[in-house]
């Protein structure tokens, strides 16, 4: 699940499997799906990672 967290008045939205933060829940979960299933990271998702 989707962990969701608050910086500097921001939302985002953490991977629980590999803790790349997104900037909107969709993206998060598909970086979940991919992560649980493949056991690796899909640079067509991570890409939109976001540093906090």
């Amino acid at each position: 699940m989707v962990k969701q967290i608050t910086k500097n008045n921001k939302t985002y939205f953490i991977c629980p499997e590999c803790n790349f933060a997104y900037a909107d829940k969709e993206t998060a979960a598909k970086c979940e799906a991919w992560c649980r299933e493949r056991h690796s990271c899909n640079t067509e998702i991570t890409k939109y990672a976001v540093e906090i």
